[in-house]
């Protein structure tokens, strides 16, 4: 695990641990046997030998008490150890003796305050340097980035979220490390990572594999490793689609390594791969191609439930380390590919890293781990909401003590939004890095959702076909998924609940399908996915109900809503250039007669002008006329019937 500004320490205050002094050839302190052992220590140091350079700064503190720079040498030696509470006794002191003649021993107070999630004692520290005009400027950046994190730190410890974090089970903890948690749908599996040291003692290196547990009678089971994903290399971060058949994750070779796999090649450091579930198992992986993977570091995806768009994370591979690790996304385009991946903007991505990516099945809702955004310290959890532009919100922390001085990753929001998942090494667990359940604060949670369960058939055979699918939401006009039902005619996705949706499918020798349904009056219940049947017409049978054409009462102008039906139509008739149609319209038996036919027929007409404008497609090709109320589909017996009756159709007179 990573210690909170190690990288500052190493850069900045290893470098210099030794170097403070008075002006040239003077010191604090007069004792000379202090100074002695002082400089000897110096050298100790210079040279790497930690253990002698400690012995000698500690006699020469205890030959002057007051000795200075023998405090902040050790201080610095103190840091550099990750021997934070040893060194903040040491830099108390230092200040104490004298707090103006070395500054930076506010800086370095201050920062080991904030390691310790002492935030109060941290802010007037941090305060200091900023305030001091003579100092190193990269010590006065660091130092104004910290202070917002003590100023958060110290008020987020003031008004606690409700946080009650339960251990998921021995069934998937070990003694071992356990994170990146993953949950089919149903519910029936629990797929993670684990990370396990191959031999005995702490330079033993270590493998990541997969495994999966499943639920029975309400508790996980003993986890078994994935023999048909995991490989001698290392995989991890696993990502399901919304159906569960298709599994994305990060695997880590050499750039052509080969680790029991002959389709595992990679293009970097780590790279992207893929698999897909058939008949119950998991296929070999595919690297998700040059798109997605680079030279450099690619990992962590989060598949979004619309079976679009990647998120991962992408960082620079250095020497022994990766730098500056960000938020990327790619979609998927209607050639099956992935584009060109965008970085996130700086609403999600700063200066420093991010990890941990995490897409809601709301598709609105992202959580991500970064150490850029003001938190608790180190990796904090973070949630950003998509606005009605498509960007991305301000990053919201999670709150304390949800996210710690510790580091706090690889979140995972169940689809009712109510439970998360995450991997913490905190007291009371099995060891290492365990994974934890536990109830997500309502400010944090994403938009509620719903599933959505189709089958698409032909209606003369009743034989299941596959078809291509897109729903829309009514409102805005936008698509919110489209893809393909599979072989036996099924589809699931999810939507967000409070809306009302339109969905067009459609399959090459039948008219395409086209329905409305609101989910709007409906409490979002993702165990009770809303169902669809859609039975599909050969094409030269059918009559087509456009239900998602739009009139206001007692009008033939064709409403906004209409828009993306009439797009399906034109669509549909250039796919099929020889077809002759005719659009018919229809209302029930209330009003005049000769007002309701004259109404039926203008709006045919409105379709038919709207659909010769912009197709364009050829007016030969098209007719229409209004029947008024003489083909009722039900008996105007009742308000539900004679809404049946007010329609407009598409009908098919000729191939």
């Amino acid at each position: 695990m990573r210690y909170l500004y190690s990288l500052l320490f190493i850069s900045l205050s290893v470098s210099i641990a030794f170097s403070q002094s008075m002006p040239p050839g003077t010191y604090t302190s007069t004792n000379k046997k202090a100074i002695k052992y002082y400089e000897e220590s110096k050298q100790m140091f210079q040279v790497r030998k930690d253990i002698e350079a400690e012995k000698l700064v500690k006699k020469a503190i205890e030959e002057d008490p007051n000795f200075l720079e023998a405090h902040s040498a050790y201080g610095q030696l103190l840091l550099s150890k990750n021997r934070i509470k040893e060194a903040i006794t040491i830099y108390e002191k230092a200040v104490q003796i004298n707090p103006k003649i070395f500054v930076e021993n506010h800086y370095y107070l201050g920062v080991s305050y904030l390691n310790e999630a002492q935030y109060e004692k941290a802010i007037p520290c941090l305060e200091t340097i900023i305030k001091t005009e003579r100092i190193n400027p990269t010590i006065k950046e660091e130092a104004a980035r910290y202070l917002k994190n003590a100023k958060f730190g110290a008020d987020a410890i003031k008004h606690p979220q409700t946080f009650k974090p339960i251990n998921v089970g021995a069934g998937i903890n070990t003694a071992e490390f356990e994170y990146f948690p993953s949950i089919n749908r149903r519910w029936q599996y629990f797929l993670f990572t684990r990370n396990i040291r191959e031999g005995e003692g702490v330079t033993a290196p270590r493998q990541e594999d997969f495994y999966v547990s499943k639920k029975v009678n309400g508790v996980w089971q003993t986890a078994n490793p994935i023999t048909s994903v995991n490989t001698l290399g290392n995989e991890g971060a696993p990502s399901l689609s919304a159906d569960g058949e298709i599994m994305f994750f990060a695997s880590c070779m050499e750039m052509t390594g080969d680790y029991g796999s002959s389709d595992r090649k990679g293009y970097g450091s780590c790279d992207i791969f893929y698999a897909q579930k058939i008949n119950g198992k998991w296929t070999k992986p595919h690297n998700a191609g040059p798109m997605i993977n680079t030279r450099n570091w690619e990992t962590q995806p989060s598949f979004s439930s619309d079976g679009k768009t990647l998120y991962f994370i992408r960082g620079i591979a250095g020497r022994g380390d990766i730098q500056n690790p960000d938020v990327y996304s790619s979609t998927i385009g209607e050639d099956g590919k992935f584009s060109e991946p965008i970085k996130l903007s700086d609403n999600i991505n700063t200066p420093l890293g991010e990890e941990s990516v995490f897409i809601h099945p709301d598709n609105q809702t992202l959580y991500f781990s970064s150490e850029g955004h003001p938190g608790m310290g180190r990796l904090d959890i973070f949630m950003s909401k998509r606005q009605a532009d498509g960007s991305w919100g301000k990053a919201i922390n999670l709150g304390y003590p949800i996210n710690t001085v510790a580091e706090e990753n690889s979140l995972l929001v169940d689809a009712n939004g109510k439970l998360a998942y995450f991997a913490s090494e905190r007291e009371g667990g099995f060891g290492g890095l365990d994974i934890y359940q536990f109830e997500l604060p309502e400010s944090v949670r994403p938009e509620k959702i719903t599933y959505v369960k189709g089958l698409t058939y032909n209606a003369k055979t009743k034989v299941p076909v596959d078809a291509s699918f897109e729903l829309i939401d009514l409102e805005t006009q936008q698509s919110v998924t489209s893809a393909y039902s599979n072989s036996a005619g099924e589809f699931l996705v999810t939507l967000t609940s409070n809306h009302n949706y339109l969905v067009n499918v459609s399959k090459p020798g039948f008219l395409f399908y086209s329905d409305n349904f609101s989910l709007k009056d409906k409490a979002a219940d993702y165990n009770k996915p809303y169902q669809l049947q859609i039975p599909l017409q050969p094409i030269d049978t059918g009559i087509i109900e456009l239900k998602n054409i739009f009139f206001d009462v007692n009008k033939a102008d064709l409403k906004a809503e209409s828009k993306a039906e009439l797009q399906k139509i034109i669509t549909f008739l250039k796919a099929n250039p020889t077809l002759k149609v005719e659009f018919s319209g229809h209302t029930d038996n209330s009003g005049d007669k000769v007002f309701n036919k004259t109404l039926s027929n203008n709006r045919a007409k409105a379709i038919y002008d709207y659909v010769i404008e912009k197709g364009p497609i050829p007016a030969a090709n098209l007719s229409y006329k209004g029947y008024g109320d003489t083909k009722p589909k039900a008996p105007n017996d009742s308000p539900e019937n004679k809404a049946k009756n007010r329609r407009t159709e598409l009908k098919v007179l000729a191939k």
